[in-house]
């Protein structure tokens, strides 16, 4: 690992790789800093043109414009309970169907979340909250593991929610852990109401995602892998 000490008569400066900056003071107190972890990704196809900026050391602030609007309230409430500042504007083939809208937003949101992510030093890595919405309670588990994959259990019938396909949101998920490099899993553990399912599981990705990519201060500059690998 590359990295740089600056002394001076009150502290000691170290600064890995990956921007993760600890202090340690004369009198023994550690802290970090780490360079900001914002993304912004834009991609454009003949059936959707889309744009991402996050932040995922933010605080919930969302700015969210896909033409779906379930979907969008299912990603405003994916950043606020992920407590990242998150703007997605997308524009698709939704006079077709909402499925390229859906699936692609996923792709390129994964995308943001891995570019922000940058080395990965110092991140908690794992989590698996469980979000209860009245009846239903979904878990979501993340590994940010470097090996994109979705192992989905919502089991939802076919239908809509309003205007919205139950089968996308099975789409997005697959496609944002594709893209991010994360596992996830997300399983309804109990619940009959499926904009509550739905919900819950936003809402629970959101979580875990906030969770995992947390910085440890205790292993600032460390990549949580045995094999030192992510």
């Amino acid at each position: 690992m590359t990295q740089s000490e600056t002394k001076n008569a009150n502290s000691l400066v170290t600064t890995g790789a990956a921007g993760v900056t600890v202090v340690q003071t004369a009198e023994g107190e550690t802290t970090a800093k780490t360079a900001a972890r914002v993304a912004r990704v834009e991609r454009k196809t003949k059936e959707t043109d889309i744009t991402v900026e996050i932040n995922l050391d933010g605080t919930g602030v969302t700015a969210i414009n896909t033409g779906v609007p379930f979907f969008d309230h299912m990603l405003d409430a994916f950043g606020r309970h992920g407590l990242f500042d998150l703007t997605i504007e997308a524009h698709g083939d939704t006079e077709v169907d909402d499925h390229h809208t859906v699936e692609d937003v996923g792709i390129v949101l994964g995308q943001a979340i891995a570019q922000a992510l940058g080395g990965k030093r110092g991140i908690t890595r794992f989590a698996s909250p469980s979000i209860p919405m009245d009846e239903s309670l979904v878990m979501a588990a993340v590994d940010i593991s470097g090996r994109g994959g979705f192992y989905g259990g919502l089991d939802l019938p076919f239908g809509k929610v309003g205007t919205f396909d139950t089968q996308l949101p099975q789409e997005f998920f697959v496609a944002l852990a594709t893209n991010a490099g994360i596992t996830l899993h997300v399983h309804a553990l109990t619940g009959t109401n499926v904009h509550h399912l739905i919900e819950a599981a936003f809402k629970a990705c959101g979580r875990a995602l906030c969770e995992a990519c947390a910085l440890n201060p205790r292993i600032a500059n460390q990549l949580p892998s045995t094999k030192g690998s992510l």
